[in-house]
């Protein structure tokens, strides 16, 4: 059973700071890219950065472009991300999401295996 749990989230003001973990367990996703999305109330969830495999290779949303760090560490069978210069309309459920295939990707389709996901609420 693969499993990924994120940690991380919480209630920070606009212009603050936090960052988001997520352990995967049941298998070893050392070789396979992971990525994070968001989902607002009323919106579809939108993608946010992914990470190749090897952590060498990223790729952003240009909403969070400068702003976001996406890292792995595949000792750990982890990802994080780094939101720095929050802002209101960061506010989100973040989830947190593997791939099975080599190959950064930025559609929810293409992943395939989630996380439950963790609040991030920017307050103004």
């Amino acid at each position: 059973q693969v499993q990924l749990v994120e940690s991380g989230g919480g209630l920070v003001q606009a212009g603050g700071s936090l960052r988001l973990s997520c352990a995967a367990s049941g298998r070893t996703f050392s070789r396979y890219p992971m990525g994070w999305f968001r989902q607002a109330p009323g919106k579809e969830r939108e993608f946010v950065a992914a990470i190749s495999g090897s952590g060498i290779s990223t790729y952003y949303a240009d909403s969070v472009k400068g702003r976001f760090t996406i890292s792995k560490d595949n000792a750990k069978n982890s990802v994080y991300l780094q939101m720095n210069s929050l802002e209101p309309e960061d506010t989100a459920v973040y989830y947190c999401a593997a791939r099975a295939n080599v190959g950064l990707a930025t559609t929810s389709a293409e992943y395939d295996y989630w996380g439950q996901g963790t609040q991030v609420t920017v307050s103004s």
